[in-house]
């Protein structure tokens, strides 16, 4: 009788998640085989012709000056991730209290990561407008009388994109960071004032260390996050200029679908995926010292 109980529970299950899987297979597990095997051809879109060209793409891109001003351009893009949390949780200590206008702050602050990013970018464009733009505008009022051009000089853009990255990506860590700092005894904070600890002290010995497997998942998921995207990029940008904002992610874009290199482009994804495989082996082997559960 438990037998066949657990048997047709394992059905249902399976029926559960039946959809899912297949999801999964249809559009990310055929789809990588198939890129991998890309990889070793000279495939272009709509071309009659493919032709088995071994290691030809992964040299190619080893030479390539653009895939190494690519790379350089993605972990300066990934810069943005460990700023942005140090930013989400500041605001989350202060917004975790009783302050004035606390459940619209924090509706404020999480609205950036779900408004749509051809609105982010029309608005950061205009913010950004080296001449009559008002953050320049502001630079000037406080005595910088040769303000960065950010997203019209090769020397700014990146970092402007990294602005931007940080303010959208500052709402969602900080609504993460609020669920987190909500679980922690108010008993173990008390303890902390009895014992003398001023509060930078209560947040560093106390908070954080209590936070930090929340930390811990912020930052997989966010460099992960960084390095896959470039739509913000493609919108403001789309690379420029002078490719001082492409990024692998917009790299792969651009080679495929503009110019319909689909066997060097997969090259580039899996050297992607090599680096993000890397990023979240080195966390999970470095978050044994730091994150306590």
């Amino acid at each position: 009788m438990h037998k066949s109980w657990m048997k047709r529970q394992s059905r249902l299950g399976y029926l559960f998640i039946g959809p899912n899987m297949i999801g999964v297979l249809l559009f990310f597990i055929i789809p990588a085989v198939y890129s991998f095997y890309l990889m070793f051809t000279d495939y272009k879109f709509m071309s009659p012709e493919t032709n088995f060209v071994g290691l030809d793409n992964i040299r190619r891109m080893l030479n390539d000056d653009l895939f190494g001003v690519a790379l350089r351009n993605t972990f300066v893009f990934l810069l943005a991730v460990p700023v942005s949390m140090g930013l989400s949780f500041i605001v989350a200590v202060a917004l975790n209290k009783s302050v004035y206008w606390q459940k619209t702050l924090r509706a404020l602050y999480f609205m950036p990561y779900i408004t749509s990013g051809v609105a982010i970018a029309f608005v950061w464009m205009l913010l950004f407008q080296p001449t009559s733009g008002p953050i320049n505008g502001f630079l000037r009022g406080i005595g910088i009388t040769n303000p960065p051009g950010w997203l019209s000089t090769t020397e700014w853009s990146m970092y402007a994109i990294d602005i931007i990255w940080i303010w959208f990506m500052l709402g969602y860590n900080m609504i993460i960071y609020l669920a987190a700092l909500q679980e922690i005894p108010e008993e173990l904070i008390e303890a902390a004032r009895i014992d003398g600890a001023r509060p930078w002290q209560t947040i560093r010995q106390v908070i954080w260390p209590l936070v930090s497997p929340t930390t811990f998942l912020l930052l997989i998921t966010g460099l992960i996050m960084t390095i896959k995207n470039f739509g913000i990029i493609q919108a403001i940008t789309q690379g420029g200029p002078g490719n001082s904002t492409t990024v692998l992610s917009l790299f792969i874009y651009q080679n495929a679908f503009r110019y319909y290199e689909m066997g060097y482009a997969a090259a580039i994804s899996w050297a992607l995926f090599a680096i993000i495989m890397i990023f979240t082996v080195l966390q999970w082997l470095g978050q044994k010292r730091w994150v306590h559960y």
